[in-house]
């Protein structure tokens, strides 16, 4: 795989008008969509995306998420992508995605628990070795970066700062 980036940020796109509510800001689900990109350009770097499902037989299923929508987004504006691995097995990974408009600004985040699903089995298998050996590295590269209060607190957690309880 080469050099791990710490933390993975490739992800870029501009708000599109099919990702609009009626009050002209993004929609919640679109914000899971570009989350969701944002993800799987980094399943794409570990070889574990739409090539590996085709030779494979097998994907990482989203068994679980928890999306944080911290700011209005607008048709056109450009977001970017920053990920982090948080945990991985052979089973499962675990990562925490931000989704920043084009000035740093964090417009949501974004937690997601992902299942290695062999399709032809219908259930959860370990990765091969080789591929386990990709999400070790990056999980390694990342294992330093800061994690931010709210990860793993689920819906209703308090926001840092915002004097909720």
């Amino acid at each position: 795989m080469g050099e791990v980036p710490a933390p993975f940020a490739t992800y870029s796109t501009e708000v599109r008008s099919e990702w609009l509510d009626y009050n002209g800001h993004m929609h919640d689900a679109s914000y899971g969509i570009a989350l969701s990109d944002a993800n799987e350009e980094l399943f794409s770097a570990l070889g574990l995306s739409a090539d590996y499902r085709a030779t494979a037989g097998a994907s990482l299923y989203t068994v679980e998420s928890h999306i944080r929508y911290l700011a209005e987004c607008s048709l056109g504006q450009r977001l970017t992508a920053t990920t982090i691995m948080v945990a991985a097995d052979a089973k499962k990974v675990r990562l925490y995605t931000e989704l920043l408009h084009g000035d740093g600004r964090l417009a949501a985040t974004g937690e997601f628990l992902y299942l290695h699903v062999d399709s032809a089995l219908g259930a959860t298998t370990p990765m091969p070795g080789d591929r386990q050996v990709r999400v070790q590295e990056m999980l390694s590269a990342h294992a330093d970066l800061p994690r931010p209060a709210h990860l793993g607190l689920g819906v209703g957690a308090p926001r840092a700062g915002s004097g909720d309880t």
